[in-house]
C-alpha cells in the first residue's frame, strides 16, 4: 500500500496557514509501513479536487484529504467526491444524532440547523465519527483503492488518524513493519561524512535505506528498515550500527536519538542534572525546546526572559558597569547572565543568550544577527559567538537554541569519554 496526501484550502496556498496535517499523517502512516509517495496542496475548487484525486490514484492506492469541509450546502470537497465516485449525497441520521449530542454537550443547540449539512454524507461512505468537531471523516473503498476525507482542523485530524484511521488500516491490511534508527553526528561536514561512510552505506541490505538530515552543524543519519518481521528488522539495524560505530564514533553524540532535546533528556536524567535558562534574543525558545519533551519537569527548573537590559541587572545581577563597557550584547554579559541564572534557580546547568535578532538593531547599535551565549555546567563555563544576519527572527531563535542544546550535549558527552 502506498499513500498520497491532499491538502485542500486556499488559506494554505496563501501562506496564512501552515500545513501541519500532512507532516503528522505521513509520520503516522510511516510507522505502520505505509509510505507517502506525494503530497498535493490545492485550492478549494470542485474541478481541481477531482483532477487531483485522479492524479493521486495513479500514484497510490490510499488517498487521504484534509480540509475543505464546511457546514454550508455548497461544500466543494463533498461535491467533488460525489462527482468523482459517481455517488450521491444524503442526510445520515446516525451522523446527525452524533452532531446533535455534540451541540448539546457544547451548549450550542441553536447552531444545530446551521451545521446540519455536516451530517450530509456520501451514500457509499463508511463514517468515522468526529469526537472533536462537526465534520465526520468519510471513507470510500472502491476497486481496491481507498479515499479518506478528513476535516482540516489539526486538533480534529490527529485523534481521527491516531484513534480510528491507523487502527482500521492495521486491522484490515497486512502491512510491513518499519523501524528506524537515528544517529546524530556533529562537527562533520555532510560531504565528508558521506565519503567516510561510503563503503559501509554501499553494503547495506536492500531493505535498509539511509538518509542524511543536516541541522546546523549536526547531521542526522536516519536508517530505515522495512520487513514483515519487526524483530528481524530491528536486529538488522542494530547490526549495521555496530558496523558503523568504529568508523565515526568520535563524532557521534547519540546512536538512537531524534531531536536534540530528546537526546539531552536522556543525558540529564542519567546524570541526575538540573537545568535553567536565561534568554534575551531567543525569547523563550530554549525553554520551549527543553520542555517540549515529556518528563522534562524532572530536570528543568525554570526559565526567565529578561529582555530589557535593566531586568538583566535587576533579576540576574548583571553588572551595569559591564553593560556600559561591553554593551548588553557581549560575551561578558552572557556569562554574567548564566551565572545569575544558575544562582537564581539553583541548577547544575544554566544557559543564557543575548543578541540582536533583527530586523532592527538595539539601542547600543549592535550588529543585527550577532549573538553571544553561555553554557554553565557546575563551575565549568563555555561561551560562544554566532553571527546569523540573514535569518528571520523565528528561524534565528530556533537555530541558536538548537545549536546551544547541541553544544551542551557535546560537553556532557565528553565528560564520560
Amino acid at each position: 500500500m502506498e499513500a498520497v496526501l491532499i491538502t485542500i484550502g486556499d488559506e494554505i496556498l496563501s501562506g496564512n496557514t501552515v500545513d501541519t496535517n500532512s507532516t503528522y499523517i505521513a509520520a503516522q502512516l510511516k510507522n505502520i509501513g505505509i509510505p507517502v509517495r506525494q503530497i498535493f496542496t490545492i485550492s478549494d475548487d470542485v474541478e481541481t479536487i477531482k483532477t487531483t484525486l485522479k492524479s493521486a490514484f495513479e500514484i497510490g492506492n490510499l488517498v487521504i484529504t484534509t480540509g475543505g469541509l464546511g457546514p454550508t450546502r455548497d461544500d466543494k470537497t463533498k461535491m467533488a467526491f460525489a462527482d468523482f465516485f459517481e455517488d450521491e449525497l444524503k442526510l445520515d441520521e446516525e451522523t446527525f444524532e452524533h452532531l446533535r449530542k455534540l451541540m448539546v454537550k457544547r451548549k450550542r443547540e441553536h447552531l444545530l440547523e446551521i451545521n446540519k449539512n455536516q451530517a450530509v454524507i456520501l451514500s457509499k461512505a463508511f463514517i468515522f465519527q468526529n469526537e472533536n468537531g462537526t465534520a465526520p471523516c468519510q471513507m470510500i473503498e472502491e476497486n481496491g483503492k481507498i479515499a479518506i476525507c478528513l476535516p482540516g482542523v489539526p486538533y480534529e485530524v490527529k485523534p481521527l488518524i491516531q484513534n480510528k484511521i491507523i487502527p482500521y488500516l492495521k486491522e484490515q491490511f497486512s502491512l510491513n513493519f518499519i523501524a528506524t534508527r537515528i544517529i546524530s553526528v556533529v562537527n562533520f561536514p555532510e560531504s565528508l561524512l558521506a565519503l567516510t561512510i561510503e563503503n559501509w552505506e554501499l553494503e547495506l541490505p536492500e531493505n535498509i535505506t539511509l538518509s542524511y538530515l543536516p541541522i546546523g552543524n549536526r547531521v542526522k543519519l536516519r536508517l530505515t528498515g522495512v520487513g514483515d518481521d519487526l524483530k528481524v528488522v530491528e536486529n538488522q539495524l542494530d547490526d549495521e550500527i555496530e558496523k558503523l560505530r568504529p568508523i565515526i564514533e568520535e563524532k557521534v553524540i547519540s546512536w538512537n536519538g531524534n531531536e536534540i532535546q530528546e537526546i539531552l533528556k536522556e543525558i540529564l536524567i542519567e546524570k541526575k542534572l538540573t537545568i535553567s535558562t536565561a534568554e534575551s534574543c531567543t525569547g523563550g525558545e530554549l525553554a520551549r525546546l527543553i520542555t517540549s519533551v515529556s518528563g522534562s519537569s524532572k530536570y528543568f527548573q525554570g526559565g526567565i526572559i529578561p529582555y530589557d537590559y535593566h531586568q538583566k541587572i535587576k533579576i540576574l545581577g548583571v553588572s551595569a558597569e559591564t553593560i556600559s563597557a561591553k554593551t548588553v550584547v557581549s560575551q561578558e554579559v552572557a556569562e554574567e547572565m548564566s551565572l545569575g541564572c544558575q544562582k537564581l534557580f539553583g541548577t547544575d546547568i544554566s544557559l543564557s543568550t543575548t543578541g540582536v535578532s533583527g530586523p532592527n538593531s538595539d539601542k547600543f547599535n549592535n550588529e543585527i544577527g550577532v549573538i553571544f551565549y553561555s553554557i554553565r555546567v557546575g563551575d565549568f563555563e563555555q561561551s560562544n559567538r554566532l553571527f546569523l544576519p540573514h535569518l528571520e527572527r523565528n528561524d534565528f531563535a530556533n537555530f541558536v537554541s538548537q545549536r546551544i542544546l547541541q553544544d551542551l550535549v557535546e560537553i556532557l558527552v565528553k565528560e564520560n569519554s
